[in-house]
């Protein structure tokens, strides 16, 4: 039997790598020469750098780099094993997670951390990139991850603005006679799963701003410099547009990428599952195994088991998936390509001793275990 595992981590207790090798254990319990391979997924969250720099032969990168909040804090990314590809979370250095509840403020919070990471990379030789933006802490339009990069952000007096929103209120002049001459060469895959514009009732600082710690003041003032800002860089480039979708995602971070950069905004899930070429093992399989923390409702909205099932049933592939938990609406799986789907719980526990890293492990080797020892009465048993 061929199997491919394809399953996102469960948060809290096990990464997407660590789950799938506690599969492997269960598939192997019973078919002990089966051919298994683990292949690292995210959607482009939390997560995703380890995932794909460790399941695709990669090596975590340690970096200083400017916090949110200005302050020097280790940062991570990853470089594959080709030295030419950079995977990267904004939140590893911009991220809401990085910011105490009681000093949260977008008003002040910046991305130049973010182009710390991209300059860093781009100095060790990378030139692809693929980042995921979510969890941002900032509404700076990505201002400071372009001034880390070299571009200059000016008042009127020719000085460069301060970090974070406010840096735009003053924000009179874009220079870029200074950028690094390689980021011309760089292409970036930007995990975007929300498509709201840059400013307006639907743009970054209306919808975003509040859970950052923006009062209904801040965000009437950022939305005004966003508009001045996304003017001004349409009257540098011409492309710029304050309207695509996505342009509001990470605090405007997503209108920086696709206005400064060769970028562009994709489905999280998509980009990992091309970029690991799951395709091409999903072809050759028996039988695909993915799941995640939870299946809900949300599941079938594009997030990652779903985009493994999907990819399955081009190649009429069976699917099975395995959940920390499940809830009534996860039979809309079902109807999206997941033959079956299995809770891991094995008996009535707390959430925190169930999240325990080794009982969730335990519990997916035992469960796996049986499902597969199901299949072994079946017809695939025949494939063994």
């Amino acid at each position: 039997m061929k199997v491919v595992i394809a399953i996102d981590s469960l948060k809290g207790s096990l990464s997407s790598l660590e789950a799938g090798k506690a599969v492997e254990t269960g598939i192997k319990s019973v078919y002990p020469e089966a051919t298994v391979w683990v292949s690292p997924l995210a959607d482009g969250g939390e997560g995703t750098v380890e995932a794909l720099t460790l399941g695709m032969g990669g090596k975590l990168q340690k970096i200083e780099v400017t916090g949110p909040l200005g302050d020097i804090i280790r940062g991570q990314y990853g470089i594959l094993s080709d030295g030419k590809t950079a995977i990267v979370e904004m939140a590893a250095a911009a991220g809401i997670t990085l910011v105490p509840e009681d000093k949260r403020n977008p008003l002040n919070t910046t991305t130049y951390g973010v182009g710390e990471i991209l300059l860093d990379a781009i100095q060790k030789g990378c030139r692809h990139f693929i980042i995921g933006i979510g969890g941002s802490a900032t509404n700076d339009g990505g201002l400071g991850m372009l001034q880390a990069l070299g571009y200059g952000m000016l008042d009127a007096d020719g000085v460069a603005v301060p970090y974070g929103a406010v840096g735009l209120k003053t924000l009179y002049r874009i220079d870029d006679s200074k950028v690094i001459p390689e980021l011309k060469k760089c292409t970036f895959r930007i995990a975007c799963d929300v498509t709201n514009p840059l400013c307006g009732e639907k743009g970054c600082s209306a919808v975003f701003g509040p859970q950052k710690g923006a009062s209904p003041a801040d965000i009437a003032m950022m939305d005004k410099w966003m508009e001045d800002y996304a003017r001004l860089s349409k009257e540098k480039y011409s492309h710029a547009d304050a309207n695509a979708p996505g342009a509001g995602a990470a605090g405007g971070l997503g209108f920086a990428f696709l206005t400064f950069t060769n970028a562009v905004l994709e489905s999280g899930i998509e980009i990992v599952l091309t970029e690991t070429k799951l395709a091409d093992r999903i072809a050759q399989a028996d039988l695909v195994v993915t799941g995640e923390g939870r299946l809900d409702g949300q599941t079938v909205m594009g997030k990652a088991p779903v985009g493994v099932a999907k990819i399955a049933k081009k190649y009429n592939k069976p699917v099975i998936a395995f959940a920390g938990s499940v809830t009534p609406e996860a039979k809309l799986c079902n109807e999206h390509g997941i033959d079956a789907f299995f809770p891991i719980l094995r008996q009535v526990v707390t959430l925190s001793e169930a999240m325990e890293p080794e009982t969730a492990r335990q519990n997916m080797i035992d469960t796996v275990e049986q499902a597969m020892r199901l299949i072994k009465v079946s017809h695939l048993d025949n494939k063994a």
